[in-house]
């Protein structure tokens, strides 16, 4: 059983994983697994709890990598600024954001998982950023906001939808909104203007191919 303290998510995460460098992202250096089916069983196991979601928090998903690329090349973006990295897994935009000179980053996402690898990885890359495990959706956009990051978030139907109309009322509220994804079965790519497009090293371990084609989109 995992001590559920913030200490105990920590120390489970440093003995399940490896400092790695994205390979979209070799300026990154983050706390990541190499397989995703013995981590995800450990979790489990260490939780005592089965049918969980995939330990998010474990990888450097393509969406996420393509988000982290195109902040850190156009750190303008994010510079000065307050940045919201909402459904954030390891913290790899959370990172990039901070990295290029964001003035305050949250790092936003349920599984408290993801926050304590958040905080391991933004240590390793000798930046400081927040955590939050409180569901977004529940509530308005925060005001406060002033770039909002989003990365692999369109796996299941009815939460890509109430996702993109959380985003889009952050961008009504004045928020920057951009979007990392690969293509996912229920990106509504028709709601959003691309920025560009990459090729993203991935794993077979994660994606159908070992190259996924990733685009940045931005909310118009």
């Amino acid at each position: 059983m995992i001590d559920q303290t913030p200490e105990g998510r920590r120390a489970f995460i440093l003995e399940n994983t490896t400092l790695q460098a994205p390979p979209h992202t070799p300026e990154l250096t983050l706390h990541l697994a190499d397989e995703i089916t013995p981590i995800w069983r450990m979790t489990e196991e260490a939780l005592e709890t089965l049918g969980l979601p995939p330990p998010f928090w474990a990888f450097a998903w393509a969406g996420g990598q393509a988000l982290a690329r195109y902040v850190l090349d156009n750190p303008q973006i994010v510079a000065g600024k307050r940045v919201i990295d909402f459904a954030s897994g390891s913290g790899i935009v959370g990172v990039a954001a901070a990295k290029a000179g964001a003035a305050e980053v949250l790092c936003a996402d349920i599984d408290a998982f993801c926050g304590a690898a958040a905080h391991l990885n933004a240590a390793a890359n000798g930046v400081a950023l927040k955590t939050t495990e409180q569901n977004l959706l529940d509530r308005p956009p925060p005001p406060q906001a002033e770039v909002i990051l989003a990365g692999d978030i369109c796996y299941e139907a009815p939460l890509a939808g109430q996702v993109m109309d959380w985003l889009t009322a952050a961008k009504a509220a004045g928020a920057l909104v951009l979007v990392g994804d690969p293509g996912r079965s229920y990106f509504p790519g028709e709601r959003l203007t691309k920025l560009i497009e990459y090729q993203v090293p991935t794993t077979r371990e994660l994606e159908d191919m070992e190259v996924k084609k990733t685009a940045v989109w931005a909310l118009p």
